[in-house]
């Protein structure tokens, strides 16, 4: 079988105040439900900020290689591209990044209020990301 390469070329993608390493574009949300559809873009060789999820998340790898390391800095496991997953909320803290090449990931965000908690390296809480900040940053575009 072929191998494809991803033409992210078209897609508007966004940048979250001054977090390295992570690009977003806002496909849907669906705010009777409780869905957000969001693409995300991590660097090759990069980690973005701390953080843990509070509610499901449901991923698709687009493009590369999906990283997940532990606050320590270790790798805890490794998605390939093709690859879906489905996760409750979880408090385990972790970063996220992309392997040898730019990972690009489909999330399906389900769930309403506090989606994710920013956290700094000695595990302080430094913002959150919302439903409301979804919809806030999807109308601002």
């Amino acid at each position: 079988m072929a191998a494809y390469t991803f033409d992210d070329s078209n897609i508007s993608w966004k940048t979250l105040g001054d977090f390295e390493h992570l690009h977003f574009s806002i496909l849907n949300i669906d705010e009777i439900n409780k869905i957000s559809d969001v693409l995300f873009k991590f660097a090759a060789n990069e980690k973005i900020v701390m953080h843990r999820h509070k509610v499901h998340n449901n991923t698709f790898v687009i493009q590369g290689e999906h990283r997940l390391y532990k606050p320590d800095g270790t790798l805890k496991e490794v998605r390939p591209v093709g690859s879906m997953t489905s996760t409750p909320a979880d408090d385990e803290p972790h970063r996220e990044g992309g392997g040898d090449q730019d990972v690009i990931i489909a999330f399906s965000i389900r769930g309403d209020g506090v989606l994710y908690e920013l956290l700094d390296d000695d595990m302080n809480q430094i913002g959150t990301i919302s439903l409301q900040d979804l919809i806030d940053l999807k109308n601002a575009a």
